[in-house]
């Protein structure tokens, strides 16, 4: 049987500042939304995903997967989007069983609108604390978590080797 590796002091405080300030940013942006836009921030995702596609439409699946959502999760946020003419599912000529998203003209108003309070706050609590040497570090560090961590329903993988410091 392997040991346990126990996290340090510095793992452990990098660990538990990771998940709650995520929690906290996450939170606070959806808040603010749903106070300034009445808009839910998993709702406002879906909007930008549509809006940077092609004719603002896509598979249900492959949103699913872009979204990180499952099949069911997405049906739902579709459906109440759906309710409130912000979206709209076209079944696929080429496929029965497949269904496209498509943001809607009130969809695409409604994410105008929200965009400009969404992006300020994004700003005032996320971009703004850092220089543009820390954001891309950041960014860089967490794209090789989002490498380890394969998307939901992708495989798991396997153990992975402690990352070597730089020399």
């Amino acid at each position: 049987m392997e040991e346990i590796r126990w996290l340090s002091p510095e793992e452990m405080r990098a660990w538990r500042t990771l998940v709650s300030a995520t929690s906290r940013l996450m939170g606070t942006l959806d808040a603010e939304l749903q106070r300034d836009c009445v808009l839910a921030l998993a709702d406002y995702e879906v909007l930008v995903h549509l809006s940077e596609e092609p004719g603002h439409r896509a598979r249900m699946s492959e949103l699913a997967e872009a979204l990180d959502l499952s099949p069911s999760g997405l049906t739902r946020r579709v459906d109440r989007l759906a309710r409130d003419d912000l979206v709209r599912r076209e079944r696929c000529p080429s496929d029965r069983r497949g269904s496209f998203a498509v943001l809607t003209p009130s969809g695409y108003e409604r994410l105008v609108a929200a965009a400009p309070s969404h992006l300020h706050h994004v700003r005032q609590h996320f971009v703004d604390r850092f220089t543009p040497r820390q954001l891309a570090t950041l960014a860089d560090a967490m794209s090789l978590v989002m490498e380890a961590c394969p998307p939901r329903g992708g495989a798991v993988p396997g153990p992975v080797e402690p990352a070597l410091a730089e020399p």
